[in-house]
């Protein structure tokens, strides 16, 4: 399956969408990438008694015409940035419509809900379908409040890792989003110690509490190292006492941007089989990057730093590599700010630096 290097999103008019089309906005000129934006419309239909049970469709010209307006607005959008645009106005469901285009997309974005009319064709099911059956990485941009109209471009990343294969293609995934942004990013496994149970199958048994912590970030380091190999990127790595969906809805409140892997062995990757999944995408305060593992099995390799591109010659890449290690390594370094529930009686964090 061949990906192009291009973004999907999804537009519906609402202002999710919008949000959204800005979150991607701000990606494609990082990346030098095109967007492909995404219209889909269904027509309504009602039961006429006058022909004894059946149905009578709606004329589509009308409705048809309102989406193109849609369409048309946000591709002007994307065009006063100067950023290369095509435009797709779909017929049928736009959960469905999205899934499909990802077949040839390298990254999709959408928002979480809608606002009735067309807008509703984000609500829920696209924010919840998408990411998990989508065959590229899906961001998921959350409206923080209805007055919301600006997002901050990613300066604090944080990506969930539980071990699994999955997580270490998410851990890759967000080593080369900071890259992009010059961004500081953190790396939390999540030790349910409290909660017990089979969340903790993929940890050694029996052992103490201190442990349990001291092999996790033994194995987060080792997963870390791999994830960065020569990049010069310093990553702040934390093992911390609670549930993943727990852990990834605090720190959003806290970071510009959340990376999860689906298909893993509980704790964060695992999280898009059930209940877990819904919660922290629909709750989330930042944008949520879900990477599925089928990704690298359909050819979707992280994204290029500048420096790797092509069109770079010797010098240009050897000064910008230079710049942004300078850019990073200048960086202070931060404890990540977790929020009150969580510093608070909450759970017990071991970081190494």
């Amino acid at each position: 399956m061949t990906h192009a290097k291009e973004i999907l999103v999804g537009v519906d008019g609402s202002a999710p969408s919008e949000l959204a089309l800005q979150w991607a906005i701000a990606e494609a000129k990082q990346r030098d990438w095109p967007l492909r934006l995404v219209c889909s419309y269904s027509l309504p239909s009602f039961t006429a008694a006058s022909l004894d049970g059946g149905y009578a469709a709606l004329d589509d010209r009308t409705i048809r015409s309102s989406a193109q307006g849609i369409l048309d607005s946000a591709v002007a959008k994307v065009s006063e940035h100067g950023v290369r645009v095509v435009a797709e106005l779909e017929t049928g469901d736009a959960a469905g419509a999205l899934i499909e285009a990802s077949r040839s997309a390298s990254l999709a974005v959408v928002g979480t809900r809608g606002g009735g009319g067309f807008t509703d064709r984000l609500l829920g099911t696209v924010s919840t379908a998408v990411p998990a059956h989508a065959h590229c990485p899906v961001v998921v941009v959350p409206l923080r409040s209805e007055t919301a109209t600006v997002l901050a471009p990613p300066r604090k990343i944080v990506v969930g890792v539980d071990g699994s294969p999955s997580a270490r293609i998410a851990l890759a995934r967000a080593v080369e989003e900071a890259l992009l942004w010059g961004a500081d990013l953190t790396a939390v496994a999540a030790v349910p110690l409290s909660q017990g149970g089979g969340a903790l199958s993929w940890l050694p048994a029996a052992i103490d509490r201190e442990q349990v912590l001291a092999d996790v970030e033994a194995g987060l380091e080792v997963m870390v190292h791999e994830a960065v190999g020569d990049s010069g990127l310093q990553v702040k790595r934390h093992a911390l006492d609670g549930t993943g969906s727990w852990l990834l809805a605090e720190f959003s409140t806290a970071v510009d941007l959340v990376v999860v892997g689906s298909r893993g062995r509980g704790g964060f990757a695992g999280m898009l089989l059930g209940s877990t999944s819904q919660s922290v995408l629909h709750h989330a305060s930042c944008p949520v990057l879900v990477v599925p593992s089928r990704t690298q099995d359909e050819g979707i390799s992280v994204i290029d730093p500048p420096w790797k591109r092509g069109n770079w010659g010797r010098r240009e890449g050897r000064r910008a590599r230079e710049a942004w290690r300078s850019a990073i390594q200048a960086r202070p370094v931060q404890t990540t700010v977790i929020t009150a529930r969580l510093a608070h009686g909450g759970p017990t964090a071991r970081q190494t630096s």
